[in-house]
């Protein structure tokens, strides 16, 4: 088990339920664009937000939003290691830190020294794409060992002024390198992990990614927290990253739909009743299992499975509750029926 942080409220690690973060996409400048965008978040099942701070009026700005946010915030600094000071005695709840590319040992310590005085976590954040040229040179290529050492080699110099308040990532766009990086780190250290793939694309390509490293991971035991990382909306990454929790057996709140593929025996329009279904049911949740089979065959033994589900016919359907069959409908009056049947739970 992992040694345990605290993000504002959010536990991390420890055996903590796994949390889901995400990255704003608005300028901290822009405070209630910000603030806005911290709200949708939240609403969609977002645990703890990171802000970017490029400068000191981003880290002016960071400290009034952080103090309106319902969410812990983590200031995102790179470079310059005096607004990661400003940060942390803006309200930060955690300050993420490449201390690679902050300078020098002193500069490491007055932010170190920050920390410790606002009693914040640091998350060091590796990335396959900004490692140290050494190890460049001695790998020959951003490998998963190359992103270990350079974890190992930050854990150190914070250790060093007496800082083991950490949380560390090891992200690279290559879903097997991060997989293999994040093994390798578990067994070598009991520090929480924060797990990710980095630039992984569009929605539809970078869930695969991200479900595939994040969610093979989660599957073996590791990692304590999360962020999807898309281009797209960031409530479309905590969307995918609840998704990941439920596939991965970690979130047992909201109902999993399962559903049949189609096939020659199919006589209704199985698709789109069942994106209606998930749409219909995206608020609900009841820890349940509802099925949505194709035919008849399928149908009882899928649905048995499940909490309730429903099975298509010759322009109808039925209704089955643990397998048990309850009502013959129309098929327009399927989705109607199920929910009637849900709202039963």
């Amino acid at each position: 088990m992992t040694k345990q942080i605290c993000v504002g409220g959010v536990k991390i690690g420890g055996g903590a339920p796994v949390s889901i973060q995400s990255m704003l996409n608005t300028k901290t400048t822009d405070i209630d664009a910000s603030l806005a965008q911290i709200a949708a978040l939240a609403q969609a099942g977002c645990e703890i937000a990171r802000l970017a701070v490029p400068n000191a009026e981003a880290a002016d700005a960071f400290s009034k939003i952080a103090a309106e946010s319902p969410l812990p915030l983590v200031a995102d600094i790179h470079f310059d290691y005096r607004l990661a000071i400003m940060a942390a005695e803006g309200g930060a709840a955690k300050i993420r830190i490449n201390p690679g590319n902050i300078g020098g040992e002193d500069r490491v310590k007055a932010v170190v020294d920050a920390c410790k005085a606002a009693k914040i976590p640091i998350r060091i954040g590796v990335n396959g794409g900004s490692l140290e040229k050494s190890l460049l040179e001695k790998y020959g290529s951003p490998t998963a060992e190359a992103l270990v050492e350079s974890a190992f080699g930050h854990i150190h110099l914070l250790e060093k002024y007496g800082f083991d308040d950490i949380c560390v990532s090891m992200k690279s766009s290559s879903v097997p390198t991060m997989m293999q990086a994040y093994r390798l780190f578990s067994e070598r250290s009991d520090y929480p992990l924060h797990v990710g793939v980095t630039e992984t694309g569009t929605k539809y390509m970078g869930t695969i990614k991200s479900a595939m490293g994040i969610g093979g991971l989660l599957c073996m035991g590791i990692g304590d927290t999360i962020r999807v990382s898309l281009t797209a909306d960031p409530v479309r990454e905590v969307e995918a990253a609840k998704a990941i929790l439920k596939a991965a057996g970690l979130r047992k709140t909201g109902v999993n739909v399962v559903a049949c593929p189609t096939c020659g025996r199919t006589r209704i329009d199985l698709i789109g009743l069942a994106n209606r279904v998930e749409q219909a049911l995206k608020d609900c949740e009841k820890p349940i299992t509802v099925a949505v089979m194709g035919c008849i065959v399928n149908g009882p033994g899928e649905a048995r499975e499940a909490d309730v589900g429903i099975a298509g016919g010759e322009n109808s359907g039925a209704v089955f509750v643990h397998g048990e069959l309850k009502e013959t409908v129309s098929y327009d009056e399927l989705l109607p029926t199920l929910l009637r049947y849900i709202d039963k739970i």
